[in-house]
Parts: structure tokens; sequence; C-alpha cells
């Protein structure tokens, strides 16, 4: 039994301060250097979670308290990384549960607990941003004790201790307002909380890759937990494959974390957190074991993917101009390697060896593996995302998800309004007093696609929005699409501002003067339902009457510029956003105007194919 390790996962509900603490908690353990310069949200590496504010990848720390190691991991709050958090669950034996006193428990919230509760982890209990002037924790308290009743967890789950805590200052209480100065009752309360790992070290090895990491010198790296055993530098192991086959391989380089740093060992036994260099062609839920009597775990078991977008190769008349990655050879070894680390993604071959249809959790993680390949310096085109449907007895059945919207209290009418159209079903309305009201609804994942940018317009940009798969039910036939149709360019050219001022009562426009568009290039949303053929490139022209600047001065109001989601979420099914390292487009998938469908024939045949 080891006594002097303590592995924990902190789980959290997006931006309610997890990844604070755990810079806190860095900085009081004496990790780094007096004279060193820490950047905020150390533990955010990835230029994307520092852009967004949110944790996409989990990721490990170790920190040292007395005589005992508490190893963290840190995990995304947000069900789309869902894949991250569930790897993390498996090499913990407890949580940290950090809710914010003043929002309170939340669908991400419920999602994690749920996932931790099933694994029969031990929580310890945080209320975070008790400086917030709307902070109310005795009552968010009682909510928590509500969600563990409602998520069934046991009796020795139920008594868990709570601390109070306001990370940005690195302050923990055991009581609201004691003369705590530092995060020493946090620490405590893990130590004391959560049970040292089981495993015996003297017994048959078994450790479990659970992530993976790349370095320009040692390759690739298995961070794994050591289950049962014992392993050496220079031992010969054997990795037990998905597919039950058993590979030989030996340990060339060993490490175990500190801090932020990765120190060499020679020899590491059960409980500890490890990261294993050297050691090719390992994949996430495989098995380190006994070559001579080998004893495989359990392997990972993920949700499965509710959405699904279609990635092809940039088709465009302006491909090839900006990015160094344009072919579907170069296109389906970046989704490999994307598999390899994210076991929440299935890529499946499509009709077109140009194309694959990559499946995942939700817009976002789709969204975000986009941008990190334009980043990349990939071009490639996106389809409208789709719901994956199943059939089970027979029956057509279709994700559903857990909408919360937290809005103020003017504006519940058209939300309800909204979301009655997409088949929203609202099964509980909270109202604090504090002006803003949270509204629990019950939708298909159909109905979420586009939503976000719908509701923030609603409601002037005032709604908080969260969603979390929720089952399966049967499939409830068409939804409405999208009611506007689009201004698509008609000609090759570059926009000119007198063209785009004769155009912008037609609708919104999406691109500003002197941007080259193409014969089939979305440029703007319609007012009308149809799509409007439009000349963006047109000139005024001069005459021996008058000159070019004799008429009023043209004023243009400002275009919307798309951001990559709001873009995935505008798109209807015949469209495609092209993207680029420098430019995010809208085309139609047909660019020649004499054979594309109409709007009409599309919708119908979109209907028929629904059925």
């Amino acid at each position: 039994m080891t006594k002097d390790i303590r592995n924990i996962a902190i789980i959290a509900h997006v931006d309610h301060g997890k990844t604070t603490l755990v810079d806190a908690m860095l900085k009081q353990s004496g990790i780094f250097r007096a004279n060193q310069e820490v950047v905020e949200r150390v533990m955010d590496s990835n230029d994307l979670e520092r852009e967004r504010g949110i944790t996409i990848l989990a990721k490990n720390t170790a920190v040292e308290f007395h005589d005992t190691k508490i190893n963290i991991v840190d995990t995304p709050g947000h069900s789309d990384f869902g894949g991250e958090v569930e790897r993390a669950l498996r090499m913990v034996d407890g949580v940290v549960l950090l809710v914010d006193s003043s929002e309170g428990p939340l669908p991400q919230t419920r999602y994690v607990l749920q996932k931790a509760l099933a694994s029969k982890l031990p929580p310890v209990v945080v209320l975070n941003k008790i400086d917030r002037a709307d902070a109310r924790p005795g009552e968010v308290l009682n909510e928590i004790y509500d969600l563990f009743i409602d998520l069934d967890a046991t009796e020795d789950q139920l008594e868990f201790p709570v601390v109070y805590t306001n990370a940005r200052e690195g302050v923990a209480h055991r009581t609201p307002g004691d003369d705590s100065m530092d995060l020493l009752p946090l620490f405590e309360a893990i130590v004391n909380k959560i049970p040292a790992p089981t495993g015996d070290p003297g017994g048959v090895l078994q450790l479990q890759v659970t992530n993976l990491d790349y370095s320009e010198f040692l390759g690739r790296i298995a961070i794994a937990r050591v289950f049962n055993g014992t392993l050496n530098r220079g031992d010969e192991v054997a990795i037990s494959k998905r597919d039950g086959k058993l590979e030989p391989t030996k340990i060339t380089k060993l490490f175990t974390f500190r801090g932020l740093e990765r120190d060499e060992a020679e020899t590491v036994a059960a409980g500890d957190i490890v990261a294993i260099a050297g050691v090719e062609g390992i994949q996430i839920g495989e098995t380190i074991t006994s070559r001579e009597n080998p004893a495989p775990l359990e392997p990972l078991t993920i949700d499965e993917p509710t959405l699904a977008m279609i990635f092809s190769v940039n088709s465009g008349p302006l491909s090839g101009r900006e990015g160094s990655y344009l072919t579907s050879r170069d296109l389906r070894d970046r989704l490999a390697k994307e598999l390899l680390t994210n076991v929440s993604i299935r890529v499946e071959d499509t009709d077109s060896p140009e194309s694959f249809r990559v499946l995942g959790r939700g817009e976002l993680q789709l969204a975000i593996l986009i941008e990190t390949m334009r980043r990349e310096g990939f071009e490639l085109m996106v389809g409208k995302p789709e719901i994956v449907v199943r059939t089970e007895n027979g029956k057509k059945l279709e994700p559903i998800e857990r909408l919360v919207v937290d809005i103020p209290e003017n504006f519940i009418g058209i939300i309800m309004e909204t979301l009655g159209s997409r088949r929203g079903e609202m099964l509980k309305m909270s109202n604090h007093g504090s002006g803003r009201v949270r509204l629990d609804f019950k939708i298909p994942s159909r109905g979420l696609i586009g939503l976000r940018s719908q509701l923030l317009t609603d409601t002037r940009g005032t709604a908080l929005i969260h969603s979390l798969f929720d089952g399966w039910t049967e499939y409830g036939g068409d939804m409405a699409l999208r009611p506007t149709g689009a201004l698509v360019a008609d000609r090759a050219g570059v926009s000119t501002a007198y063209a785009l001022w004769g155009l912008q009562e037609r609708g919104e426009l999406f691109i500003g003067p002197a941007v080259e568009v193409y014969e089939g290039m979305v440029v703007g949303e319609n007012s009308r339902e149809q799509d409007m053929e439009v000349n963006v490139t047109k000139e005024k022209k001069l005459t021996n009457m008058r000159s070019s600047t004799a008429d009023e001065a043209i004023r243009l109001i400002p275009h919307r510029q798309l951001s990559l989601e709001q873009a995935i979420e505008f798109i209807a099914d015949d469209e495609f956003v092209e993207i680029t390292p420098r430019s995010i487009r809208l085309r139609k998938k047909v660019l020649e105007a004499g054979k594309r469908p109409r709007r009409w024939q599309e919708i119908r045949a979109s209907q028929e194919a629904a059925r």
C-alpha cells in the first residue's frame, strides 16, 4: 500500500476557476523559484486555451505537501471534451469538485460529477469565487447536495468536506470568513479525504496509458498510471494492444511529475503517475504489463459521438494560395494523427476520396480541431454539422441534450418562442432574484445547430448557454431549417463599395469592399427565404455629364465578420465553409448558378432524406 501519494482530478464547469486554483496550488507548494516568471493559467499551454479561456486538453502536474506527493489532473469543463475527462478519471483516486459560489452547479458540473460518482471516486467540494458580490455559498451548497442525491451518490460520497476558496488570491477557508491566509485547508482536506492509491508494488505489472504527448527529442511519450507492480528503466515488458495481441518492448526512459517539470526516474511503484518515452506505436487505453505473466486491464470506454461533419479538400477557385497542406493525403494523415491522441473522435471514409466524415461530441470540439488544423497551414472545406442517428429495434433514435439558458428576465418570451420552434421542452425555471432567470430545457441535438448565435442575437449578447448530452430519444421528424436565404456572388472579381452600398438593404453582408470573390461565394444573408444572385463587383460608370463623386457619399453599414463557429452554424445543407490559414469564406457546394438546385428544392430533398 502506497501511503505518500494522492491522485486527484479537478473537475468543474467551464470558467469556474479550476486552472486558476491549480496555479495557486503550484505557487504555494514551492514549485517555482523566487525569481521565476510565471504566466497566468500556467496549465493552459495550448494557444487556443489561452485565447478562449477554457481547458481543452487534460494535463497533469504534481505538488508536494509535507511528505505527500499530490498528482493533479486538470480536466476540461466542457462536455464536448468529455473524452479527456473520462481518461483523466481513470488515473485518479478522488476528485476536487469546484463550483462557482454565485452560478452554482451547471450542466457540465453535472456531467463530470456523474462520471466521477459512477467511478466510485470520493469528492472534496470547493466553493470558489467567494469574493464575488453576488456569491451565495449557502444556497449553492444546498444545490450541490441536491445534485449529488439526484445522481444517486452513496452515503460515503455525500459526506464530503467543503472548502471555501478565492483561487485568484490563493486563499482557502474551512468556514466562510475564518482567518486562513493560504490554501492549507484545501491541501489538508485532500490528504485526509482522498484515499492513498491501492495496488501492490510486488504484484504483476499493470500500467494503463491514458494520455499521449510528443517530444522532438524523445518521440511519442505515453502518460500512464501504475495500477500494480513496479516498473524499472530497462525492463523488458509487453504492450497489450486493443485487439488482444502482445507486443514486446523495452522501457528506455521513465519520468515522474514535479510541478510542470518531468524528472527522470529509475523505478516507479504502484500508485504513481508516470511518463514513458521511446515506446513507439503505443495508443491510449492500452496496457503495459509483464511479458512472462501478462495481466491486461479493461480498455477505456468512451461515450459515443453525437455529431458528424464532412471534411473535404478545398476545391474553390482561390484554393492553394494561403495554405501549405492542400491534398487529400495531407488531410487523411492529419486526421489519423488526431485519432492517436483524441479517443472521442472517429473518422470514416465517404464515397469520395477527397472527403472524410469526422464524428465528435459537439460543434465546439470539431471547431477546435478545424482551428488547430488551420493554424498548422491546412486548407479545407467543411459541411453543415449533422446528428448521428441510431436504429434500435426498428426505431430511429436521435441524441437529446439538456440545455440551460441563463438570461435577463425581459427576454424570457423570445427565448421560449425560439426554443419552442426547435422542439425544446422546458423542465424548470429558476429565479434567484438577481434580475436573471435560468431556464432548463430538453432539446434534440439537431435543435442546437446554429442556436448559440441566434440566442445571442435575440438577447443582445447577454445569454449564457450551456448544453449536455442526455441520452437518446425517438426521432421527432423534420425540423425547420434556416429561415433565410443567402446573397450569392454571381461572378468573379473584387467587391466594390458602390455595389455593396446598393445591396445592403437586401440583407446583412459578410464582406467589405476590396475583397476577392468568385461565382457561388456566399457574401451575405438575404432577408427573405430565397437565395439571391448578386453582383458585388459592379463599378459606378463615369459619364461626360458627371464625375464619379458627384452624387451622395457612399456610407456602408459595417459588415458582419463571421467567426469559425458562427460560419459553421450559419451554413445550410447546400453550402460549405472554406477554411484557409488567413480566410474563412462561405460558398455553395455547386458554384455555377445554372447547375445549382433552387433553395426550395434543397429543402424538399433534405426533408425526404430525413424520412
